[in-house]
């Protein structure tokens, strides 16, 4: 496996990307891995890699450039702390709009990379993320193929770029992993989503017995069976759609 952290120029600037792919048997489908609000750590590197094992080139782009910061460090679990209360008004700096730029400017530096294939393209998103996983399946049509959502937020606004709303605009398969207990992700809102999703090439899953970030090693919620078959369907849903 070769692993790499590439400065990739956007419109505002550059973000601090991990890239990780096979050495051998390129050139690779790409997955554009968004990240959660607690920002870039080695348990999202190691994530990455683990997709990347399977044949993909895997980036995890720094999200928070525009705040000038990469790894914000543990996330105390109070409300009321100030790390956490910090952590907030980074996700809160960000946008779809804003991500979509930096998915472009991702493209384009793929585009030009020997290991990977650009004009195939999966994408996953955790917590705050998911909207822009599903987000990038409609802004890059041509491209993504696959989008994945992982207890993902905001999954139903009252906005044109909602993703409860993006089986019209996309070819994309898409799957919502979503939590049984999820504050940020009540019931009404998954509701929503899977009437939307209905008939579509679209999957919405309930997690039975766990919370938001169960996938994620960290954590105290962590559900290591549920993590498993999120990771099943997650590479499932790539090699039904991300072939060479």
């Amino acid at each position: 496996m070769i692993d790499q952290q590439i400065e990739i120029p956007t419109k505002d600037g550059h973000t601090t990307t991990f890239i990780s792919h096979p050495e051998r048997g390129g050139p690779f489908p790409v997955i554009i891995f968004y990240m959660d609000a607690p920002a870039i750590r080695e348990e999202l590197r190691d994530m990455a890699r683990r997709l990347a094992t399977s044949g993909y080139y895997v980036m995890l782009p720094n999200l928070y450039y525009r705040s000038g910061v990469m790894e914000i460090g543990p996330i105390p679990p109070d409300p009321d702390a100030p790390e956490r209360k910090r952590m907030f008004g980074f996700m809160n700096s960000i946008n779809i709009p804003l991500v979509m730029e930096d998915t472009a400017a991702l493209l384009a530096y793929a585009d030009k990379q020997p290991a990977a294939n650009a004009k195939i393209v999966g994408t996953v998103g955790y917590c705050m993320s998911g909207r822009y996983s599903i987000n990038a399946a409609t802004h890059f049509p041509d491209r993504v193929k696959a989008a994945a959502s992982i207890y993902g937020t905001h999954l139903a606004t009252d906005q044109p770029d909602s993703p409860h709303l993006a089986a019209s605009k996309t070819k994309a398969e898409l799957y919502f992993g979503c939590a049984e207990t999820d504050i940020y992700a009540p019931q009404e809102i998954i509701d929503k989503v899977m009437a939307s999703m209905k008939g579509a090439n679209a999957e919405v899953e309930i997690y039975p017995g766990t919370h938001h970030g169960f996938a994620f090693p960290k954590r105290p919620v962590y559900n290591r069976d549920a993590a498993e078959r999120h990771w099943e369907r997650l590479l499932a849903l790539y090699r039904r759609n991300l072939s060479k």
